[in-house]
């Protein structure tokens, strides 16, 4: 199966290298698209061995996503997995996809934190519960964890669903779109790591746009 594997960055010059050094672990298509960054994400990423895509200007991490899915389709691959690049996500977990994806062929697999959320912010655990619960009713199937940039998302998705958004509320976009157009969505378990990561998601702006996401979708 030909994946690539997908890393939207801003500001993470800190983490980024060991994040794409340990993704090249599985394979060697590894992209990050850097999100206007002001720092050395983009030198370090590339440094460190992975294709580089810029943006000039911060556009949203669905904007980031946008751009990345674009690559893996004019590049013909067959699905991209998705990661985030401040380390909260454990490369070693990719395998789990893999097997997934080869056993049962979802549209989508989620990578779940919710088995143990002991160590998750309290604002995280609300947020994610919540988010999961409006999004599992919206796409008319069970969404465990919402929030999780950790995903296997096949050609076949990229393909069908055309994203609207350009902030935190595209991944919610995404999950409600290919539901609908017909996609079965699946999840299956990864590590749940903290360290001194600062979430960029801002509670009330993201909170109100995720709002707006789900009025409209009552449109679609």
């Amino acid at each position: 199966m030909n994946v690539c594997i997908l890393i939207p960055a801003y500001n993470e010059s800190r983490t980024i290298g060991q994040v794409v050094s340990k993704a090249r672990r599985i394979t060697d298509s590894v992209v990050v698209v850097d999100d206007g960054s002001q720092d050395d994400t983009a030198r370090i990423a590339q440094d460190s061995g992975a294709i580089v895509l810029k943006h000039e200007v911060n556009s949203g991490k669905g904007a980031a996503l946008g751009t990345g899915f674009q690559y893996v389709l004019d590049h013909g691959y067959d699905a991209v997995i998705t990661m985030d690049s401040d380390g909260q996500h454990d490369a070693d977990d990719i395998t789990g996809f893999l097997e997934a994806f080869s056993e049962n062929g979802p549209g989508i697999i989620i990578g779940s934190r919710m088995q143990d959320i002991s160590t998750m912010p309290p604002i995280r655990k609300f947020t994610n519960k919540l988010t999961s619960f409006v999004g599992s009713v919206l796409a008319h199937q069970e969404i465990k964890d919402s929030q999780s940039g950790f995903r296997l998302i096949s050609s076949g998705v990229l393909r069908a669903v055309k994203l609207e958004t350009t902030r935190y509320e595209a991944e919610s976009e995404l999950l409600i779109k290919a539901s609908r157009a017909g996609f079965r969505i699946s999840s299956v378990p990864i590590k749940t790591i903290y360290g001194q990561e600062v979430s960029k998601i801002n509670p009330v702006a993201d909170t109100c746009r995720f709002l707006r996401l789900l009025f409209r979708s009552l449109r679609w």
